[in-house]
């Protein structure tokens, strides 16, 4: 979606106090270390680098905002789940999500990453527990489709469904839509720009089709004649020229008038008329 492809960094904040003022709708995305998050935040901007993507997982401290268009955000929040964090660091992420989760008015909705071939742990039921209250959509990308079978992937769609009903109140599983998604095989991409783009009160604009080579039309040309069948066609072929063989008698004749000619000065004597014999 063009929307996702134009998002630039715009600032890390470490206190609430450091949120945007200028904020109209905010996308935050959560999940545990090592779940995908930042892949498929990479996949929907089209973009390789634009959430870092560490090979020490809870990396991320701090909540990551970028800027989309005018006051819409996307907020790639810290990872969590990873034993190896300090007990500090962790401290700081609990009093950090926590509220923003709970009490941020700009945000729109969470999308939560979760590993396909392991479903929700005690802290991903945690986060959702957190952003319950709140009354807001939740859109849960089942991330690393592409390790799994038709038939796991099929389990792990409705295992998550079932696993939402026991989580907040009744109307909660209400609010959750969930989705196949692998950041490798760009599975699931357009479905998850189309709920965003709802959140967000944009029209999904669909990619543009390459342009295809327009074929020149073959004009029938016009025939100078009508149809005609193979003996009218054979009538009209010009025939060649056979000049008949002349008889002995003939040739015979023909040589007396030439030397009768040239004895009388190329002139033939007349024969005398009717009445003058």
């Amino acid at each position: 979606m063009p929307l996702f492809q134009k998002a630039v960094f715009h600032t890390t904040v470490a206190r609430l106090s450091d949120l945007p003022v200028d904020s109209q709708g905010e996308v935050a995305f959560a999940g545990r270390s090592n779940a995908g998050k930042s892949s498929a935040i990479n996949t929907l901007a089209n973009h390789s680098r634009l959430a870092f993507v560490s090979k020490t997982p809870g990396r991320t401290q701090h909540l990551n905002f970028f800027l989309l268009d005018e006051g819409r955000y996307l907020v790639d929040l810290p990872g969590y789940g990873f034993a190896k964090a300090p007990g500090e660091i962790r401290a700081q992420w609990d009093g950090l999500l926590a509220p923003y989760l709970r009490f941020r008015l700009p945000l729109l909705g969470m999308v939560l990453i979760v590993d396909s071939r392991q479903l929700l742990t005690e802290l991903d039921e945690q986060m959702l527990a957190w952003f319950a209250p709140t009354g807001k959509p939740v859109h849960i990308l089942l991330s690393k489709v592409d390790k799994l079978t038709r038939m796991e992937q099929a389990r792990a769609l409705s295992g998550m469904k079932e696993s939402l009903r026991h989580i907040g109140d009744s109307e909660f599983a209400g609010r959750c839509t969930v989705q196949l998604f692998s950041s490798l095989k760009k599975t699931g991409v357009e479905t998850a720009e189309a709920v965003l783009a709802g959140w967000y009160g944009i029209e999904p604009v669909a990619a543009k089709a390459p342009p295809v080579a327009l074929r020149t039309e073959k004009k029938a040309r016009p025939r100078k004649r009508a149809a005609q069948g193979w003996s009218a066609r054979s009538a009209a072929i010009p025939q060649p020229v056979v000049r008949a063989k002349r008889t002995a008698a003939e040739r015979l004749a023909g040589d007396t008038i030439a030397r009768t000619e040239e004895e009388a000065g190329g002139e033939v004597p007349q024969a005398p008329a009717a009445d003058q014999v």
